[in-house]
This record gives structure tokens, C-alpha cells and sequence, in this order.
């Protein structure tokens, strides 16, 4: 089967491009950069240039031939991009598409409302779906690394509450499963990481894998805002990250499920894998 990748050069779309390659197809990917997606991927995909963000983009080229689409949006007017896309997708004749989504969609919180009305968006168009309801990625965590790495410290404002981050390649795992398959064909699967953690535990197992004891401080959700606002600046998505914050230091995102295994026959990877895969960004 024919599938088309958005976000293809990212965290989680690439890792879905190349299980879909390691399972004998020859993905599409639609990227804006196509020497990244070339040095990413060699001659094993075809490569479709593009820019959502762009006035009166158009997919028919990419979409001609596809039967499948890994979709990954963002932004609070995401779910413009996902009412085109799944618009374009079911004029094409496409079977089948895979969103990420993110449990947050269940609670309401932080990004949830604006996947939940690109969820809509695409159960509108008519094209068969399958929603993954990840949790917060394991990965967010390198945004943690300049701290630990020039000061030794962690802060953060989620208090003690926890949240079960998954494994960026989990999710790539059961989107790609989804799309090979279709055994999930109109279902949301919520899938997390293994277990839910403080982010002081998180940091504490950092610390355990460079050898390095990190400390760290609890801070304000004002004071969390306006660190967050020198790296990313002023708007929705800022305020949707505090509100996130919010809601674990409430114990309202400490949701842990069983989907990983249930989708693709194995237990979800741990956050000391991960933090071992990635302790060099720490040290």
C-alpha cells in the first residue's frame, strides 16, 4: 500500500516513515525541506515540497495513488490544516487516516481542544480514521537538557503530580501498525508510556544515568510562563503548556493504559530507556 507521511522530517514522523520502509513500502512524505528529507531518508521515499501554512496549498500531486495517511498538525488552527487535508484525501479516493491526536482531547486541557476539533474535522470528512491519543512525549524532556547540563538543576511547576510520558518510537510504532493494518479503522487509541512519574523522579533517573545529581526547585505557574515565553514567546501555545503544567501538578494527567501493548503485542519503552538513549544531550 501507498502511504503519505506529513511531518515525515520530525520526531515521530520520521520514525513512522521508516517503519513503513522497514516494512517493504515506499512511502510519500510531504515536507517543506527536501535535502533534510532526502539526507533522512535516501532514494526510499518520494518526496512531495510543500507548506500547509502556505495561501492556496493544494495536495493533489501528493495524494495521487494514496491509500493511507500518517497525519501530525499543530497549532491552534490545526484543525483548518486536518478539515483540508481529509477534504482533499477523500476527494483522492484515500482509505484511510491516521491522526495524532493526544489524551488531552478526553480532559479538555492544554493542545486537547484543538485536536479534539481536528478529530471532528476528519470524522466529517468521511474518510475511515484512526486517532492516537498519545500522551506528552518522553522526547520534551530534552528541553530540560541546557538546565541540567550548565546548572544541575530541574524546574518546574507540576509540583509532584506525574505523568506517564511514551516513547516517541511507540508512537511511530502503533501509527505505523495502524496504517498497515487497519485493524483500528474508526478508533481513538490512547496510549501512554509505562508508568506515571513526578518530574522529580524524572530528573532523579537522569541523574542515575550521566552519574550526576541534579537538583531540583518547585516554581510558580507565573514563573513557568514567563521561562517558557523566552524560548517559545507570547500565544496560545504557551498558555496551553502552562495549563498542562497545571493539570499534572493536579493529578489530572497521570493516566497510564495499556494501549501500546494492545496495539502492537509489547510493553511501552521505559523512561530510563529513553533517558540512557538519550544522556549524552544531558551531560
Amino acid at each position: 500500500m501507498k502511504c503519505l507521511v506529513f511531518g515525515a522530517t520530525g520526531t515521530v514522523g520520521s520514525r513512522v516513515a521508516h517503519h513503513l520502509i522497514a516494512a517493504g513500502s515506499r512511502p510519500s512524505v510531504f515536507v517543506r525541506d527536501a535535502i533534510k528529507a532526502r539526507e533522512m531518508f535516501g532514494d526510499q521515499v518520494d518526496i512531495h515540497i510543500g507548506d500547509l501554512e502556505a495561501p492556496g496549498f493544494t495536495l493533489p500531486a501528493a495524494l495521487d495513488g494514496v491509500d493511507g495517511i500518517f497525519l501530525l498538525t499543530d497549532g491552534p488552527n490545526l484543525h483548518e490544516h486536518d478539515r483540508a487535508i481529509s477534504a482533499a484525501a477523500y476527494q483522492a479516493g484515500v482509505a484511510h487516516i491516521v491522526k495524532l491526536s493526544t489524551l488531552d482531547v478526553l480532559t479538555g486541557i492544554g493542545t486537547g481542544p484543538w485536536h479534539a476539533a481536528g478529530e471532528l474535522a476528519i470524522r466529517e470528512s468521511g474518510v475511515p480514521f484512526t486517532f492516537i491519543q498519545a500522551a506528552g512525549f518522553m522526547s520534551n524532556a530534552l528541553g530540560w537538557s541546557h538546565l541540567i547540563r550548565n546548572e544541575g538543576i530541574l524546574r518546574f511547576s507540576t509540583g509532584e503530580g506525574k505523568i506517564a510520558f511514551i516513547h516517541p518510537s511507540d508512537i511511530a510504532a502503533v501509527a505505523a501498525t495502524a496504517l498497515l493494518t487497519r485493524e483500528n479503522d474508526g478508533r481513538a487509541l490512547v496510549i501512554t508510556g509505562p508508568e506515571a512519574l513526578s518530574y522529580r523522579e524524572m530528573a532523579a533517573t537522569i541523574g542515575r544515568t550521566i552519574g550526576k545529581s541534579i537538583d531540583v526547585e518547585e516554581i510558580s505557574d507565573q514563573q513557568a510562563r514567563a521561562n517558557a515565553v523566552r524560548w517559545a514567546g507570547e500565544g496560545p501555545y504557551v498558555d496551553a503548556l502552562v495549563d498542562i503544567w497545571r493539570a499534572v501538578r493536579q493529578g489530572r494527567l497521570d493516566t497510564v493504559t495499556d494501549g501500546v501493548r494492545q496495539a502492537i503485542g509489547r510493553e511501552p519503552i521505559s523512561f530510563a530507556q529513553w533517558a540512557s538513549e538519550n544522556a549524552a544531550s544531558f551531560e
